[in-house]
């Protein structure tokens, strides 16, 4: 079960990270995984953005908070490859 302390944490250490490359590790179900690279942009009260280049064009995307809490992604803080959520239980 997700706590909110669990959320305000996980806001806490993303904002930390705005301006900071990450490896967004993302679930697309049918066990397939999508890897990018790109920067974390702003956090919100729900969401953060993270921007990634591609060819010739850069986009944002946003996630959910509770995506990281239940794996549906994974981010991993490409400084030190240390993952910026572990779930403990």
């Amino acid at each position: 079960m997700i706590r909110k302390d669990d959320v305000s944490k996980l806001k806490e250490d993303i904002s930390f990270c705005i301006g900071q490359k990450v490896r967004v590790t993302t679930d697309k179900g049918k066990k397939k995984m999508s890897t990018k690279e790109g920067i974390v942009e702003s956090t919100y009260p729900n969401l953060f953005t993270v921007k990634f280049s591609g060819t010739g064009s850069n986009n944002i995307t946003s996630f959910n908070y509770t995506e990281v809490l239940t794996n549906k992604i994974e981010l991993i803080k490409c400084s030190d490859n240390s993952n910026i959520y572990q779930r403990f239980n």
